[in-house]
C-alpha cells in the first residue's frame, strides 16, 4: 500500500486550471522531487496533500485512508503530514526551543517536558544543540531554516513536504540546508521535495516528476529523467536548466 496516493486530482484557481487529473503513487521511506517551471502546479500539489488547499476533484489517500476522513479529527493529519515552506514562518518573539514546542504542546497535547527533550534531541541530531535559547534574529538563515525542518519533525511526522525550502537562502547557506535533508533521508523519512535545485534532486530523491501545465508529464528516477528525458518538454526545459548553469 502506498503511503501516499493521489488520484485524479483537480485544483481551480477561479476560472484557472492549476492541477490537471494528478495521479501520483509514493510509497514510505521514497524520496520524489516536483520539478518544472514556476507556475507548473508544484507547490499547489504539496498544499493539497495535506489540506492547506481544498481541491475540486479526485482524491488523496494517506496509509489507505481519504485525507479528509473524520478519523484524523481536527489536527491529526498535519501531525502526520508536515509541510515546510521557502519562509521560514518562525516567530520572532520565541526562542527556538519554544518555536519548535509549539504545536506538540498546545495542539497535540505533548506534555512540557517530553515536548523539550524531544526538541532538544531533534537539536543535537542536526547540530543546533547550542541554539536552545536563541530567538530567530539571532540566527543565520540556513539556521533558520533548519529550525523550520526541526520544527516540523517534531510532531514526528510520518510524510514531509518541503517547498523550495533553500529558495530564500544565500548561496553560502544552502548547502547546511540539504545536508539536512540528506540526513533525513537516510534515516528514512519519506519525502515530497519542490525543488529548483536539479543537481540536488538528481542526487538525494528516488523518483523524479516533471510537471507543466498542472499535469505531471514524465517521471522516472533521477539519472534516467536527467541523462536521458523521453518528453519534449523535459528535454526543453533540462536545456535551459543546463544553458543557466544550474545542473
Amino acid at each position: 500500500m502506498p503511503r501516499i496516493l493521489v488520484e485524479q486530482l483537480t485544483k481551480y484557481y477561479g476560472d484557472k486550471l492549476v492541477l490537471d487529473g494528478i495521479d501520483l503513487s509514493i510509497s514510505a521511506h521514497e524520496v520524489v522531487a516536483l520539478i518544472g517551471a514556476s507556475g507548473s502546479g508544484k507547490s499547489t500539489l504539496l498544499r493539497c496533500i495535506n489540506r492547506l488547499v481544498d481541491f475540486d476533484a479526485g482524491r488523496i489517500l494517506l496509509d489507505g485512508i481519504p485525507i479528509d476522513d473524520e478519523s484524523f479529527g481536527a489536527n491529526g493529519l498535519y501531525r502526520r503530514i508536515g509541510i515546510v515552506f521557502q519562509s521560514f514562518n518562525l516567530f520572532p518573539h520565541l526562542s527556538v526551543l519554544q518555536n519548535i514546542t509549539l504545536a506538540p504542546r498546545k495542539v497535540h497535547g505533548v506534555p512540557r517536558r517530553e515536548a523539550n527533550e524531544a526538541a532538544r534531541a531533534l537539536l543535537a541530531m542536526f547540530g543546533m544543540a547550542d541554539c536552545v535559547a536563541q530567538y530567530p534574529e539571532q540566527l543565520s538563515g540556513g539556521q533558520q531554516q533548519r529550525v523550520a525542518i526541526i520544527r516540523s519533525l517534531a510532531t514526528n511526522p510520518d510524510v514531509l513536504l518541503l517547498d523550495e525550502v533553500t529558495g530564500a537562502l544565500d548561496p553560502e547557506l544552502i548547502g547546511e540546508v540539504l545536508k539536512i535533508i540528506r540526513d533525513l533521508k537516510d534515516k528514512g523519512m519519506t519525502m515530497v521535495i519542490v525543488t529548483h535545485e536539479m543537481g540536488f534532486a538528481r542526487d538525494v530523491s528516488d523518483r523524479v516528476c516533471f510537471l507543466e501545465g498542472g499535469r505531471i508529464l514524465e517521471e522516472s528516477p533521477p539519472r534516467e529523467l536527467f541523462s536521458r528525458p523521453r518528453h519534449p518538454r523535459t528535454q526543453k526545459f533540462l536545456e535551459r536548466i543546463i544553458a543557466a548553469g544550474r545542473l
